[in-house]
């Protein structure tokens, strides 16, 4: 049982570590994000084969210095939240497991410390340092325009691969192996990157009923483009926006609150438990 002691040192290392709203939340993000750079600028630099023979093991102890500290600070957070599998499966809660397992995999695996790039990603948290809150509702809207257009997009994606097929055959039976078109996934290659308005030009049709296909797809394929964007638009445009703020709910770990709630919209969980 926590007693009242240990609930405030929670609930206030729990407004440090993950909200930038407070003066100590945010330095302690300006540190994270620091320690961040410096090390996926690490990890870059020891992939450069002279830097990593003349520095490689001054490297290998920076890394594991970052790896301890990015350790420590994954167990706190994992610590100070009401629901600590909430945080785990979170998008941040993933990343930040990626940012230190890695090094741990060298002494298994080598070479596989490159992976530790993935730690850019945490960089992501600058949003909430410097309170540019209208950022992290766009994307929020984003992503909710994203999912709610997840079903015709992939209908859309289907029609497309169909096409493909379909003219990347008739191609094949039109120019055969002596134009180029050695086989049907040859054909389907070309009809992909005509589609696409691409165009690399290593394969090309030279009889005429080829060349009238393809016209057909290059003029198809600028109608294509503009499908996808069309469903986004429709979809973005029904999404609300709303004055939100960077706090974070310690039982989910999810951000994005309005102003003056008192309970999290996702859990329903209390965003200042005493």
């Amino acid at each position: 049982m926590e007693t009242n002691n240990q609930l405030s040192l929670k609930h206030r290392l729990h407004k440090i570590i993950f909200e930038a709203d407070t003066p100590s939340g945010k330095a302690f993000d300006v540190i994270l994000i620091l320690s961040i750079v410096i090390s996926v600028l690490v990890v870059m630099l020891d992939s450069v084969s002279s830097y990593h023979a003349a520095y490689g093991h001054w490297f290998y102890s920076i890394e594991w210095f970052f790896t301890i500290l990015f350790t420590f600070e994954y167990v706190l957070r994992i610590i100070t939240v009401e629901r600590a599998k909430g945080y785990i499966i979170s998008f941040y809660g993933i990343v930040d497991l990626l940012s230190f397992l890695p090094t741990y995999f060298i002494l298994l695996i080598p070479g596989s410390q490159f992976f530790l790039v993935i730690r850019i990603l945490r960089i992501l948290r600058i949003f909430r340092v410097l309170k540019f809150t209208k950022y992290i509702i766009q994307a929020d809207q984003l992503r909710e325009a994203l999912a709610s257009s997840r079903q015709k997009i992939i209908i859309f994606m289907y029609t497309v691969v169909t096409i493909t097929v379909i003219v990347g055959s008739l191609m094949y039976v039109i120019e055969g192996a002596e134009n180029g078109f050695t086989s049907i996934p040859k054909g389907i290659y070309w009809a992909i990157v005509t589609l696409t308005t691409v165009g690399y030009g290593d394969i090309s049709p030279q009889t005429n009923l080829g060349q009238m296909v393809s016209a057909m797809i290059m003029i198809m394929g600028y109608g294509i483009i503009a499908v996808p964007t069309g469903i986004f638009t429709a979809e973005l445009s029904r999404v609300k926006q709303g004055k939100q703020t960077t706090e974070v709910c310690p039982y989910c770990s999810k951000e994005g609150h309005d102003a003056d709630a008192e309970y999290c919209k996702y859990c329903g969980g209390k965003l200042n438990p005493e």
